[in-house]
């Protein structure tokens, strides 16, 4: 089993501190996260989408590639992802990612699909990302990088099915599904192994965390709910749930039952951890998910040869 690492989920670690780590734990894949820090978070304490000192900085990319590039090798890791945060249909922005991804040494990078608000309607946000995957497709192939397209809450592609009808069309070769179950808990939940079967060859990578629903004031007292019910200024029509990130272990992914869905359609890549739960600092977080991926392994290989 092939483990990797979405620097995005290390904030506070540098290029070499992660791959000193990502050695220690038995996490051979780096896949770099592609953001520059705002000035204004440059003071701030390390944090995933600000603050995060694991990050190349796209105004920097050519001093600061070989870096992170060189950093991995010094610790026989390999960098096997650029992650971007593309917009749909920029292309510039698009092939300078792809530049940089070439440099680094990496074999995919994630692109752009546009977000869901309500506020354009589906047919002309999905007219607009086949558009923009088609020329994407071209410059995979020229740098010789499968683009892929992830699995997300608030996205026209929250699941396998809605990715699936974006690729289909477009050679897996150049163009594939980055399939995130702990994503697909906040919106687009579908039975995993039918998504998967659905995916077939366009599933290209996995990425590793966990969520949970929670009922948004779950610690009320009797007294405040009696109190709340009494009060007939405000008729409650809707329960209030919220979803958050949990512990690998503890959300509503059950990450055993999810790799024998995927060693059943035959998924071989990466297994990327993700973990944006904050319940273990960064070096203890990825021991953690490598121990617990190890004893996966163990009992999934115990079951298929029972």
């Amino acid at each position: 089993m092939k483990l990797s690492i979405f620097t995005v989920a290390v904030p506070d670690l540098d290029a070499n501190e992660l791959a000193s780590a990502a050695a220690a734990a038995g996490i051979d894949g780096m896949e770099w996260r592609y953001r520059g820090i705002p000035e204004d978070a440059l003071s701030e304490q390390p944090s995933f989408w600000r603050n995060n000192r694991c990050s190349i900085d796209p105004d920097k990319w050519q001093e600061q590639v070989p870096v992170f590039r060189e950093a991995a090798l010094a610790q026989g890791r390999q960098s096997i992802a650029l992650v971007p945060y593309l917009n749909c249909g920029d292309m510039a922005a698009t092939e300078q990612a792809f530049q940089a991804a070439s440099q680094l040494g990496a074999s995919m990078m994630r692109v752009g699909v546009p977000g869901y608000d309500r506020k354009t309607a589906y047919p002309e946000l999905y007219a607009k990302a086949v558009r923009y995957l088609n020329e994407v497709q071209d410059m995979a192939k020229q740098y010789n990088i499968k683009a892929i397209i992830e699995t997300h809450h608030q996205t026209i592609a929250p699941t396998a099915s809605l990715a699936y009808r974006l690729v289909q069309s477009l050679n897996p070769e150049h163009v594939g599904v980055l399939y995130d179950p702990g994503n697909m808990v906040h919106e687009g939940y579908e039975n995993h192994r039918m998504g998967l079967e659905l995916l077939g060859p366009y599933l290209a990578h996995v990425h590793v965390k966990n969520a949970g629903w929670y009922k948004e004031n779950s610690g009320n007292t009797s007294d405040q709910r009696a109190l709340a019910a009494s009060n007939d200024s405000e008729q409650s029509l809707s329960t209030s749930w919220q979803c958050h990130w949990a512990p690998l272990t503890e959300g509503m992914v059950d990450w055993v039952q999810m790799v024998r869905d995927l060693r059943a359609v035959g998924y071989d890549g990466y297994y990327g951890i993700e973990d944006f739960s904050g319940a273990l600092d960064s070096k203890a977080m990825l021991q953690h998910f490598a121990d617990v991926f190890a004893e996966i392994e163990r009992r999934v290989h115990e079951e298929e040869q029972a």
